[in-house]
């Protein structure tokens, strides 16, 4: 495995209550390829913020924790560092943005001097070099007058600039895995696309890893190479996106592509078809497949037994018993 490629093996977590451990992520395994742009895809409460925050060892513990797994970045397991270890693994090798940026600035700093402190933070350089470094990163965003925008504070900034400057802050030290979950949140659909665009751009010039965390397959499919389709906690399908966009084998996978605005044209519908219900939360997992109280192809063992994610078809892998036997 190179170096620079992130696997998780096996990783469940589980949060504290006073009925016991509830079970958020349930054993998922995935891979990052160098310079790939993979996709974790599921409605609000699946388990892919979880997933993302435990990669970085950032989940509050109490009343989380990481009960089993290997969460490594080459040879290096990192549920295994030290916190210094994992200080100066953050930022400089895995960086994360978040989706609401307003709160993930500090308001009384500028956002030049938040740069510069991350920069002064991680790396060997002088404060003039920082200064000049930070201009440059905002430069690459495509941040108009840099210089002048780095004496701006997060709220003079509109949504879409200020997460073009958590972008150039997780980029100040050339990380080589950039987690991005929901970073086009709560924007307008232009500012949207240019912020994918953004991403993208820089994965090709800088041969950067991307993991990007979103419900909306609209935006992967913008994007992405490869997805993995999350549920109550569990991987049910991954595939690549053009793959899955055109033959979802999982029963959610097909809810959530029906659900697309550009997948109703044409019909004569007054609503957007939905997946009825909701994803169960922690605890209350049903027995069998978790989608089975939502899925109209559920049938008897469905409700019993907890299907194998099995490779379907070359590349394309299912938690499904409907699509083995379809298949």
């Amino acid at each position: 495995m190179s170096v620079d490629e992130l696997l998780v093996k096996n990783l469940k977590v589980a949060f504290s209550s006073p009925e016991g451990d509830l079970v958020a992520v349930n054993g998922i395994s995935f891979q990052i390829k160098k310079g790939e742009i993979l996709a974790l895809v599921g409605e609000s409460g699946c388990g892919k913020t979880v997933s993302a925050l435990s990669i970085l060892r950032l989940i509050p513990d109490p009343p989380g924790k990481i009960i089993e797994g290997e969460i490594r970045l080459g040879e290096r397991d990192l549920l295994r560092l030290s916190p210094k270890e994992l200080r100066d693994l953050r930022g400089n090798e895995i960086a994360m943005i978040f989706q609401d940026p307003l709160a993930s600035l500090n308001p009384v700093l500028t956002i030049g001097e938040q740069i510069i402190e991350t920069l002064l933070r991680h790396s060997k350089i002088s404060r003039a070099d920082a200064r000049k470094r930070t201009e440059e990163l905002l430069r690459r965003v495509e941040i108009p007058s840099p210089a002048e925008k780095m004496k701006n504070y997060p709220h003079q900034l509109s949504g879409g600039m200020r997460q073009r400057v958590m972008i150039a802050m997780a980029l100040s030290c050339s990380p080589k895995i950039l987690i991005a979950d929901e970073p086009t949140t709560a924007l307008d659909v232009l500012i949207q696309l240019q912020i994918l665009e953004l991403l993208k751009q820089l994965k090709e010039e800088t041969g950067l890893s991307i993991l990007l965390i979103t419900h909306d397959l609209g935006v992967v499919r913008a994007i992405a190479q490869r997805v993995l389709v999350m549920y109550a906690g569990d991987i049910v399908e991954v595939s690549p996106i053009d793959e899955l966009m055109e033959n979802p084998l999982h029963p959610y996978t097909h809810g959530l592509i029906e659900s697309l605005p550009s997948q109703s044209k044409g019909k004569s519908k007054s609503r957007l078809p939905a997946i009825p219900g909701v994803v169960p939360p922690p605890g209350q997992r049903p027995a069998g497949c978790p989608f089975h109280p939502r899925c109209a192809k559920s049938e008897t063992r469905c409700g019993t037994e907890f299907p194998e994610l099995k490779e379907i078809e070359p590349g394309h892998w299912a938690r499904c018993f409907v699509a083995e036997r379809g298949r």
